[in-house]
Order: structure tokens, then sequence, then C-alpha cells
């Protein structure tokens, strides 16, 4: 065995250690809780029957899977339209639209459950739209979550209309088939797959999310909810680890789902395949427009809500402008250091995440034999995608706080912080990663074992530079994230690690909710900022490699 080979295979048994304690061991953790009783006797089955007999309790899983049904069917539709409009029209102004709808994307997740408030809560400006309904409790978190869900769903049917093959339908022009049997028997058909991935990713994030039914949910009880209130409202650990199994279930299920929809539709699209050029369409494009408008107009509104009662004295009695509600340490406590504490958080995790997912990602597709721990290394690092944040804490709590763990050091600091956004975002910056790698030609590598180069010249001086764009993008990616993370770090933050989404949720909870309006308008803008500079970093860089492969 050459010492390339040697040093290789180290660091692929160096990375399944590191998900052996990053994950599975924690997860392990957990469902030995979840069979255990309050003295650390066993129990079996006993906590889950318990649980299934709580009328409260019992009632949330039902809830859960309804509502998760109820808004995944909403946002499917809805962003499949919108879709539609940005890749089947020709109508004006793509890129702007384009960018209203990923609004959610920059904010955190408590920002729409906060905008709704001041729209349609008690005091809200437009709360006669409800019809003496009100808004918290499964009203107000189905329309907060189809608003979080909508721009991921856009995302993956925007990539499944793009796709569609112009041959089929110039066939069916050449027969003088109706607009509606096109419609019905050559564009849904190619793009059930994606419309089934979008259904399923909204099910998974609607059925783990936390933050929009902790602020807006009311007496509407949740399996996310019920999991925050056994922990820290009953310090009930068992009963808690008992919700997180039950979160856990649904969100595996709909990750096998969504791989077994994803393989069949890679399977659809062939080397033949012609893009299709939308037609212009006076009447087509003007409603496309027209929904487009109404839509980016929605997400504006979100955004605009929180600003504007971020910047008046007291909503809705004092209008008149003023800046107290960003004098963070009238509300927080700690002042701007959890906002700085978000940012540490946030760097850390793309600076080290993207180390440890684009060398992960390199010796999976550019590593040499050791294929039995490659694939290991693959199947540990998607695996990920089927972990609600939530339970992913919790198992954090029960594995690194046990004093006979030699990891225990790590409880308590910033660093676990920074290990729980990185698992709890990994699978999609593993998949980016991959992209970009399996682009380069495998002729580097097999150029650098002729010249007896060792592997690590060849990643740094070539793969790296080339993979530069990708690179930025799971960096702004994991900033992103682990800016406005929530649900994977509630339950492992300390006093001195407070950071800015769970302020947020402090400030709302003590009825600071214009506080929390500030500091959420605080975190987007970060965000949107941060990804403009990688969108232009990323862009130049692109033109620089185009430039050097002319050249």
């Amino acid at each position: 065995m050459s010492t390339d080979e040697r040093l290789m295979r180290w660091i692929c048994w160096a990375f399944v250690a590191f998900f052996l304690c990053a994950y599975l061991m924690p997860l392990a953790a957990l469902f030995s809780k979840s069979l255990m009783t309050s003295d650390g006797l066993f129990a079996g089955a006993a906590n889950f029957a318990t649980y299934l007999a709580t009328p409260a309790l019992g009632s949330s899983i039902t809830n859960s899977l309804l509502l998760a049904l109820t808004v995944s069917t909403i946002s499917t539709a809805l962003a499949f339209a919108y879709a539609y409009a940005l890749t089947r029209s020709c109508m004006p102004m793509k890129p702007l639209f384009r960018t209203l709808a990923l609004f959610p994307l920059f904010a955190p997740t408590m920002m729409p459950a906060i905008a709704l408030q001041y729209l349609l809560g008690n005091q809200g400006f437009a709360k006669w739209l409800l019809g003496g309904y009100s808004v918290y409790g499964a009203i107000g978190i189905t329309i907060g979550h189809v608003v979080l869900i909508f721009p991921v769903a856009l995302l993956i049917l925007t990539t499944a209309l793009r796709t569609a093959d112009a041959r089929l339908y110039e066939a069916a022009w050449s027969l003088r088939t109706s607009r509606f049997r096109i419609f019905w028997n050559v564009t849904l058909p190619g793009v059930r797959y994606g419309l089934l991935s979008a259904f399923t990713a909204g099910f998974t994030i609607s059925i783990t999310d936390f933050s929009i039914p902790k602020i807006i949910g009311g007496e509407f009880n949740v399996l996310a909810t019920d999991i925050y209130k056994q922990v820290v409202g009953q310090q009930n650990f068992e009963m808690g680890a008992v919700a997180g199994v039950f979160l856990l279930i649904p969100a595996v299920l709909a990750f096998w789902a969504d791989r077994y929809i994803t393989r069949r539709q890679a399977s659809t699209l062939g080397a033949r395949t012609v893009p299709l050029q939308p037609k212009a369409s006076l009447y087509g494009d003007g409603a496309a427009l027209l929904y487009c408008s109404v839509i980016g107009g929605m997400s504006v509104l979100m955004v605009g809500t929180c600003v504007y009662a971020s910047l008046v004295g007291f909503w809705p009695y004092d209008l008149s402008f003023s800046l107290a509600h960003y004098d963070l340490s009238a509300s927080s406590g700690q002042g701007w250091e959890v906002y700085v504490n978000s940012l540490i958080l946030a760097s850390a995790t793309a600076i080290i995440g993207t180390a440890i997912v684009f060398l992960g990602a390199y010796l999976v597709e550019k590593g040499q034999n050791n294929t039995a721990v490659r694939q290991l290394i693959h199947f540990s690092a998607t695996l990920p995608m089927a972990i609600p944040g939530l339970v992913l804490g919790l198992s954090y709590i029960f594995f690194f706080s046990s004093p006979q763990n030699p990891l225990n050091f790590f409880y308590g600091t910033m660093a676990i912080l920074v290990l729980s956004s990185i698992i709890h975002y990994y699978p999609v910056c593993h998949i980016i990663a991959l992209t970009a790698l399996k682009q380069i030609d495998p002729e580097f590598e097999s150029v650098s074992a002729s010249l007896r180069a060792p592997f690590y010249k060849t990643f740094l001086r070539v793969t790296v530079p080339i993979s530069l764009p990708a690179i930025l993008e799971i960096s702004s990616y994991l900033f992103m994230h682990a800016m406005t993370t929530t649900s994977a770090v509630i339950f492992i933050y300390t006093t001195d690690t407070m950071l800015s989404s769970i302020a947020i949720l402090n400030m709302e909870e003590f009825g600071y909710t214009q506080s929390a309006a500030a500091l959420s308008v605080l975190i987007f803008l970060s965000s949107l900022s941060i990804r403009f500079v990688f969108d232009r970093l990323s862009r130049r860089l692109m033109l620089r490699t185009q430039r050097w492969r002319l050249a």
C-alpha cells in the first residue's frame, strides 16, 4: 500500500468516526433515553404507551400529520404556478420576481409568524380578512409554513420545469393539440417527480419546524412544540425523547421517499434533450405577471411589515418613527452580544463546515480504493437530512452532557453549536460539492498519479481552485442557515452562547415583539448581504475559470 493510499484510508476512517460521534451515537442515546424511566430503570415501550394515552400529547401526532399534508399541498400548488410563470412565459422582470420569492430563505423562520401577528393578529391592520377567526392556531401555522416552504418548493419545481424536452411540445403543436391537453398529458407527467419531491420536502419542513408553532400556534399542539414543552417546560426528558422518536419516524420516511423520487427523476433526463424556449402570449404572459406580482408582493409585505413594526414607537398606538427597538439591551438583556454570537457561529460554521464537507465529498468522488468506506461516508453524509433539528439538539443533550463521555468538554460551548449546525445542514452541502466534483475531468488525478504527486497536492493546487464557485456556494449556504437556525440549537445554548434566533423567541415570549421584529430584520439583512457578496465573487471566479479554460 502506497503512502497516498494509507493516508487516504486514515482520513476516510476519520470521517466515519466523525459521523459516529456527531450524530449516530447521540441518536442512540436518544433512543436509549426514550426507553428509560426518570430513575434510570428500563421501561421498554411503557413511555410510548403513556404518550399515546395522553389526549393532549397523542393528538399532536394527528395535528402534525394533517398540518404537514395540508401545507405541503398548498405550497406545492402555489410554487408550481409561480415556477411555471418563470419558466414557461415571456413576462418581464423574471430575475426580480425570482429574488422576491426567495426572500423567506434569508429570514429567520420566526419572521413569518411575527409578520402575521401584525397583519392578522388581535391588533393587526388586516385581521378582518379572517372573518372573525383567530390567527393563533392552525390557521396561523398553516400560513406561516406555506411562506416558509414556498421558496424551497419553487427551487425544486423551477429545476424540474427547465428540464422539459422541446421535442415533445413540438410534436403536440404539430398535431394541433389544445393547450389544456398539452399541459395535462405532457407538462404534468414530465414534472411529476419534481412535484413529489417538492411535496416531500414541504412535508418534512412542516412537520419538523418549531419556531412558527411556538410563536403563533396558540393551543394547537404539534410534535415539535411537544418536545420543547416536555424538555424545557416540565423537565421531562424521557417524554421529550419519546416525542423526538415520533417526530423522527415521518421525517425518515419522507427522506427515503425523496431519495427514491430523486433517482427516478434523474433517469428521465436524456442526452438528446432539447431545452424548451417559451413563446410569447399576450394573455398568458399578462396572467403570469399578475400572479407573480401578487405572490412576490406578499413576500415583500412579510418583510416590510416587520421592518415597519421595528421602526415605530409602540404598535398600534404610537406609530411615530423610532429606533428604540434596535437597542437590544432593553429587550434581550445581553444587548448586541446575541447578534455577535450569531455572526461567530455563522462564520465558524461556514469556514469549518465548508472544509469538512468538501474534503468528505472529494474522498467519496475522487478517492481511490476503499470503496466500501467511501460509500459509507456518502450514506452517512446524506442521512442527517432525515433528522429534525429538534431531535438532533435533544440527542446532543443526552450524549454530550454525560460525565462519562470523553467529549463532555464540548457541552455548553460554542463548538457544540457549530457542530450541530454543520451536521444539520451537511447533506445539501455534500450534494453541492459532489455535483461540482463530478464536473472535473478524472484525468487530473490520473496524471498526478502517473507523476507520483501526492493526492493532497492535486487537491490543493487543482481541485480546490477549479471548485471555488461551489465552495463559495457551500459557505454562503452554511452561513445563512447558521445565522437563522433555531431548532438545532434551542436545547444546547447557554447564557454565554445565546444566539439571535433564540433571543427572538425569548423577546416574543416576554412581549417584546417589536424588538423581535427588529432583530429579525438585522438577520435578514445580514444573510441577504452575504449572499449578494458571495454571488458576485462566484460569478467572477466562474468567468476567470472560463477564460483559463479557453487559454
